[in-house]
């Protein structure tokens, strides 16, 4: 004989192993109402949150945008002073003719959207609960150790180093590998050539003028700073990438969850590649805005670490500053 608390944490059993399996396998069952799992309180619901938001033109929010084009040409100093603010002020820009073709844009979504269509049965062999594994399948944002679960399956990729991660990859759909590592060096390539400017722009490398003109000692100075700034850079070329592919399948009652809770990026920069879904949201002046998508371009998210860099970039500034304007005081006084 079944007890019935014995059979009630049996069905709870089986419906926390559905619930693992993830969203996408949710949906393709039929799934009609979102389960208790998913539902968040009333008070971090996103109909809630967004009716704290004061008034409805804070419910769009146009990001600052940076022409990665423009900061090849004579315009990059006016373009550095832009991505210094969007940084300091926002944390986030939307970032125009970056250089990557279209066609690696654009495939990467294609077999992106062809892996989640595999079966259940093909996604599985990548499930894994080792966060350092170089390919893992899931669910949630932190399925371990998520009270409510988020509506969102993802699949990430260690992208370095690239010859060792590669085996490991998904090698279905059979050009999953080929399309995934041409946007992978494509983004690595943007990513440092950004990190480049953004160090700039906070005055963090040592660049010069070229054209400037410089006795003996002046240039061996320039050619040990320019050093420094290679060491940097190589630093950055060595570090960790990851790429994430997230899947957000249609939710029968989208105003009782979220696809992602709110976070922040732990790494340097994210790079992040949006569709035309108005999906993505930021915490701006203390209310959540929607980012209004434009086609072609990356959204480009301030990490934790970067955001080290820039609060003692500020402070620093702001100690200069007061010490500055302390030391004219002085003077003045000085001088009566």
């Amino acid at each position: 004989m079944v007890l019935p608390e014995e059979s009630r944490k049996a069905d709870y059993d089986s419906l926390e192993i559905q619930y693992l399996k993830g969203v996408k396998y949710l949906f393709e069952n039929g799934i009609e109402h979102v389960p208790k799992k998913y539902i968040l309180p009333a008070s971090d619901r996103p109909n809630f949150v967004n009716e704290r938001s004061h008034g409805a033109d804070n419910f769009n929010l146009e990001l600052p945008i940076i022409d990665f084009a423009e900061l090849q040409g004579p315009n990059r100093s006016e373009v550095l002073n832009s991505l210094a603010s969007a940084c300091e002020n926002y944390g986030f820009f939307q970032l125009l003719n970056h250089g990557i073709p279209y066609e690696i844009t654009s495939n990467v979504v294609d077999v992106s959207k062809r892996f989640f269509e595999l079966p259940f049965s093909e996604r599985e062999k990548y499930m894994s609960a080792d966060m350092g594994s170089p390919v893992r399948y899931g669910t949630s944002y932190n399925q371990t150790n998520d009270d409510v679960f988020c509506w969102r399956d993802f699949l990430k990729l260690v992208c370095h180093p690239l010859p060792d991660a590669l085996p490991h990859w998904p090698s279905s759909p059979l050009d999953f590998r080929k399309l995934a590592v041409s946007y992978a060096k494509e983004v690595k390539f943007l990513f440092l050539m950004l990190v480049d400017a953004i160090l700039e722009s906070l005055g963090l490398m040592n660049k010069k003028n070229k054209t400037e003109e410089n006795d003996e000692d002046e240039d061996e100075d320039k050619n040990k700073e320019e050093d420094e700034d290679e060491e940097i850079l190589k630093e950055f070329e060595d570090g960790s990438q990851l790429m994430v592919l997230n899947c957000y399948p249609p939710c029968p009652q989208p105003d009782l969850t979220l696809g992602m809770p709110p976070h922040s990026d732990y790494g340097f920069l994210t790079l992040l590649l949006q569709d035309e879904v108005k999906g993505l949201q930021i915490q701006h002046k203390e209310n959540w805005v929607t980012v209004k998508p434009i086609p072609g371009s990356f959204v480009v998210n301030v990490g934790d670490h970067l955001e080290v860099h820039l609060t003692m970039y500020m402070y620093l500034t702001h100690l200069f500053n007061d010490l500055k304007a302390l030391t004219t005081q002085t003077i003045i006084n000085k001088t009566k």
